[in-house]
């Protein structure tokens, strides 16, 4: 069975990790987007993304569950995306891993309570390192085994809503209604 279809006793076992979780670091491209990208004849890109995200985001800032997007690349619309989301952005993160490792310690906390989404090769380290790896549906292959859930919606069509919902559900279920 896959990660991302999780039996409710499977989803239950994960449960108390969903609950956990202070941080959720998401990749950019191929988690926020559809890793699709138009490329306009001036050289501006623009991406797909999901629009029910922001209601997401919000939802875990209610529970008290901060959230990141750490992108490899500089792009204007990664930085435009993250600002209407009322979320952070790193760009440029030559090693992600590094960065993620400075953020957590920064907000005083510890890769116990953290939790990474990716989709791709240069997310294996942080996936690696986090209490719950998280893949999207149509994540590279090279990456699947390294999750503990894959979701069911693919990137940029509902999969960063998804897991912020089952992060949300589980604190509200625990009890925990913010830090």
């Amino acid at each position: 069975m896959r990660a991302g279809q999780l039996s409710d006793a499977q989803l239950s076992r994960l449960a108390p990790v969903l609950a956990s979780l202070r941080l959720l670091v998401f990749d950019f491209d191929g988690v926020f987007t559809d890793n699709m990208v138009t490329v306009f004849e001036d050289g501006r890109e623009a991406v797909r993304c999901w629009r029910g995200d922001g209601i997401g985001l919000r939802r875990l800032e209610a529970v008290g569950v901060q959230s990141l997007i750490l992108s490899t690349e500089t792009n204007p619309v990664v930085s435009e995306r993250a600002a209407k989301l009322k979320i952070r952005c790193i760009q440029a993160c030559g090693d992600k891993l590094v960065v993620m490792r400075s953020e957590v310690d920064s907000a005083g906390l510890d890769m116990s309570v953290v939790g990474y989404v990716g989709n791709d090769i240069n997310d294996a380290d942080c996936l690696k390192a986090v209490a719950l790896p998280i893949v999207v549906a149509d994540a590279c292959d090279e990456v699947l085994g390294l999750a503990r859930l894959r979701t069911r919606s693919p990137g940029g069509k509902g999969a960063v809503r998804e897991v912020c919902d089952l992060v949300f559900n589980a604190r509200r279920a625990g009890g925990d209604r913010g830090a």
